[in-house]
């Protein structure tokens, strides 16, 4: 979404510009698949948007297509103690704490909570860790009972002393209850926005994986040689948005310092194994699972609690993912073998389910899904505009303090279609 939304501004405003994606369609990772009876596509890896994407919202609106647009109010459950526990509104936390934890956290819980929603100021957090943070001042029964099963599911016992509060703060700032989609969904827009970058004269060539990217000895002819399976051509400038270990490989005339930078942004991968079921299998959305608990992921989400399952042919569509450290068995195994841990825990959520339910299978993996913010980060974060006069890379490594998604994609693809006009006009 970033390339595309920079190569949307760049094209309007008179650039002749050249999309390379390595995928037969556009839209990365947020990208969708269709079974043949499905009238709408499904993200490979779920997707939603906020009411508070001002970004996304403000491009589409800017596109003329805030009709297409829908916001249904889906409901998202934790496991605790058991049981699928309600926390997804001001109310039904209120309701849970009171009910099990004493008065002085209930204070504490809704203090924080309040805190986080209306300070303005990050940087004071990123100067601890989330762990440590909520410890101190949501109190240990609290932190561990609703906080700590977050933490440890999106980026592991491993990283609980390295990611910084700034990251968690962002997460509560910018979310909304109500979760909002395209219709058609996120492919359908991806497909519409790519044809018009097209129609403004913006090349987009599919399947088309980048190798290398280098200066060139010619710059009448180009200042930038960007090679191909295919074969190389000349451009006068370059923006690239793929992970910064991709960044790193496919431009090896960066300064050691610079590439520095890409090598210790560190981020996790994430697992998805989507099944169509014959029958519902829950009554919500969203189901958080603590690792402690014996799930074999971290979450579970019922598609078509989202979007009704008229739009699938009749299927109900669940996920099963998980954010992993990119050297996870998980990333190895095949589709069968993941199937026979995934599948039985479904059970879990309905004791009525059985393996005849499940039609189909679809498995999604990818190595970057999710950057891993330190104590400090905002002094690790590279520039969008490289060392390399000429060449520029926008990242969700970059979007920080704000967590990855099409919103902040959407801002700084913008963003960085921005500093390249300035330069090309300086």
């Amino acid at each position: 979404m970033a390339g595309l939304s920079a190569a949307y501004d760049l094209t309007s405003a008179g650039h002749r510009v050249t999309i390379y994606e390595a995928l037969s369609q556009p839209g990365g990772i947020a990208s969708g698949f269709k079974a043949p009876h499905w009238d709408w596509s499904l993200e490979k890896f779920y997707h939603h948007w906020f009411q508070s994407d001002r970004y996304m919202l403000g491009l589409i609106d800017e596109l003329g297509w805030s009709q297409d647009v829908r916001f249904p109010r889906p409901y998202t459950v934790v496991y605790i103690n058991g049981q699928f526990q309600p926390l997804d509104s001001i109310l039904e936390a209120a309701k849970f704490t009171l009910k099990h934890f004493p008065p002085w956290d209930v204070v504490r819980f809704g203090a924080v909570g309040l805190y986080l929603r209306l300070t303005p100021w990050w940087r004071p957090l990123e100067k601890t860790t989330a762990d440590a943070w909520m410890r101190k001042w949501v109190g240990e029964r609290v932190y561990r009972a609703l906080w700590r099963p977050l933490l440890v599911g999106k980026f592991g016992e491993e990283n609980l002393d390295v990611v910084n509060m700034a990251w968690l703060w962002a997460r509560l700032k910018t979310r909304t209850t109500r979760l909002g989609t395209f219709v058609g969904g996120f492919q359908a827009f991806f497909d519409r926005f790519a044809a018009v970058i097209e129609s403004q004269g913006g090349t987009i060539r599919y399947n088309t994986r980048v190798q290398q990217i280098r200066p060139t000895q010619d710059e009448a002819s180009g200042r930038w040689a960007v090679t191909t399976e295919v074969g190389t051509e000349p451009y006068d400038a370059v923006i690239v948005t793929s992970s910064p270990q991709a960044m790193a490989q496919m431009t090896p005339d960066l300064p050691e310092a610079y590439t520095a930078q890409l090598r210790n942004l560190k981020s996790m991968g994430a697992v998805v194994m989507i099944a169509s079921l014959k029958h519902r299998l829950t009554p919500y959305y969203w189901h958080n699972l603590p690792k402690e608990a014996g799930f074999p992921y971290l979450a579970m989400v019922e598609h078509t609690n989202f979007i009704p399952p008229e739009h699938y042919g009749g299927d109900h569509l669940i996920y099963m993912g998980d954010y992993l450290p990119p050297d996870h068995p998980y990333f190895e195994m095949r589709q069968e073998e993941l199937a026979d841990i995934f599948l039985p825990a479904l059970s879990r959520f309905n004791p009525d389910f059985r393996l005849d339910w499940v039609k189909d299978v679809w498995l999604f993996r990818t190595r970057y899904a999710q950057p891993i913010p330190p104590v400090h980060h905002s002094q690790n974060i590279p520039p969008l505009r490289t060392p390399l006069p000429g060449l520029y890379f926008a990242s969700m490594s970059q979007v920080y303090p704000w967590d990855r998604g099409t919103n902040f994609a959407v801002e700084i693809g913008r963003r960085v279609a921005r500093e390249l006009l300035h330069d090309l006009q300086a």
